[in-house]
């Protein structure tokens, strides 16, 4: 097969007036304003959102509001404990309707998309196959090592996603299955088929597990028009603190596996026997999987985000993001020597997520000019999808220490950066982007 490994840029919409933009929604980290090598200072253009959103104005004075009446949750009888198990319990329900959640699917909060896929993972009934295609975050990836997992090919489009999947499934042993399916790309951005999958997988009698870390953020994910089972996602991607995520979905597997974690909270019932021996009557319910006490705050915060951004309205969100989008891509279109990555072509839609390579620089140093320079965060190196991104840059893998952002002079060698964006990016974020980075291709260095 075929991979587009980098697609020439090009301009998936005309640039928009600056004028004709909404105005972003209020985070936290407007205006700071950071030192430059220079000397001098900038304010700071936050376009890492990809790795962490900034929060929310509204989150955060949400948060600042309750935190005077924080207190014990499920194990007090004060005023203050019994305000604070209210608030938790009506977080789940604001999660689960911003997640479109059908009756009898359960909310946990966890701490990450991370920890709700291991969650799920460890939940698995015995036997279960996993199917899971090799674009995923390590997130997705990581969790199922050590069972019977086939990992399927990166597909040329979403409609060849779709029939590989398919034929994956079709080969099948008898016995529960799960697939697991990216709705955006950490990487590329671009959108996953995904209640096409979630259909095939339906006919073949498997199950799906969303992770919609990057999808939730940009837009609305509901479980019953997508057809998956479960969905995961991490509050420090949807503009909330971090610590806190979220696994929503069908009950029945976890309801029959042992919990995630063992300890106050998700037991109901402990006896000591005469000869030594430990009885456990674990709870039932999203409580079986979240021992110890829990991220109150977090699961607040996560759900004021929800609130926030249902209020904003996704289609408005979509909208200017989209804008921002065609401005970037154009902008970056008549840069020598810029190459987008891409999984699916240079119009396959996506969401502000864009990973590009510049001839004649090192990622790593084109990141760290851009910071030092101009005051503009970006991510590069391999975005904790190494398989993905040896693919797109064609790179065979040699070691695990080559990870591209962090292990090593051989790791910053590979990679690309990444430039995201979202809900709280100012237009003139990206307009000093694009310029900044015209500047830089025009002088590269090795």
């Amino acid at each position: 097969m075929s991979l587009a490994t980098t697609t020439p840029v090009t301009a998936c919409a005309e640039p928009v007036a600056h004028g004709s933009l909404a105005a972003p929604l209020p985070v936290l980290g407007d205006g700071v304003r950071v030192p430059l090598a220079d000397g001098g200072e900038a304010e700071y253009a936050a376009l890492d959102y990809a790795a962490s959103a900034p929060v929310l104005r509204r989150v955060w004075d949400d948060v600042a509001a309750y935190a005077p009446y924080y207190g014990s949750v499920h194990r007090g009888a004060g005023h203050l404990s019994r305000l604070s198990t209210g608030l938790f319990e009506r977080s789940r329900a604001t999660v689960a309707e911003f997640l479109g959640c059908r009756p009898g699917d359960q909310v946990v909060f966890t701490r990450s998309t991370t920890d709700s896929l291991n969650l799920l993972a460890a939940a698995l009934p015995a036997g279960t196959r996993v199917f899971v295609f090799a674009d995923g975050h390590h997130a997705a990836l990581l969790p199922w090592r050590g069972r019977r997992t086939t990992w399927l090919d990166l597909p040329e489009s979403p409609a060849h996603a779709v029939r590989l999947l398919d034929q994956a499934l079709d080969g099948a042993p008898e016995g529960p299955k799960l697939v697991c399916v990216t709705g955006a790309s950490n990487v590329t951005g671009e959108l996953w088929p995904v209640a096409e999958l979630a259909a095939v997988a339906r006919r073949h009698g498997a199950r799906v597990v969303l992770d919609a870390a990057q999808l939730a953020p940009h837009h609305p994910v509901d479980l019953g028009e997508l057809g998956v089972d479960w969905a995961a996602f991490s509050g420090h991607k949807l503009y909330a603190p971090f610590g806190a995520g979220v696994l929503a979905g069908r009950a029945d597997w976890l309801a029959q596996a042992e919990p995630y974690l063992a300890g106050g909270g998700a037991s109901r019932g402990v006896v000591r026997e005469a000869d030594g021996t430990v009885r456990v009557q674990w709870h039932t319910g999203a409580a079986r999987h979240e021992a110890g006490s829990p991220n109150v705050v977090g699961a607040y915060a996560i759900a004021a985000a929800c609130r926030a951004l249902t209020e904003a309205g996704f289609d408005h969100l979509v909208a200017r993001e989209q804008a921002l989008l065609g401005r970037l891509l154009a902008g970056l279109a008549g840069l020598p020597g810029v190459r987008v990555l891409s999984l699916f072509g240079a119009d396959a839609p996506r969401v502000g997520v864009v990973s590009f390579t510049v001839d004649g620089w090192r990622c790593a140093d084109f990141a760290a000019a851009l910071s030092d320079g101009y005051g503009i965060g970006v991510r590069d190196g391999l975005f904790c999808a190494h398989p993905l991104l040896r693919a797109l840059l064609g790179v065979a893998a040699t070691r695990p220490g080559e990870c591209g952002g962090g292990a090593g002079p051989e790791g910053r060698e590979l990679g690309a950066v990444r430039v995201s964006f979202g809900a709280g990016t100012p237009v003139e974020h990206v307009d000093r982007f694009l310029a900044a980075a015209r500047e830089l291709t025009g002088r590269p260095r090795r």
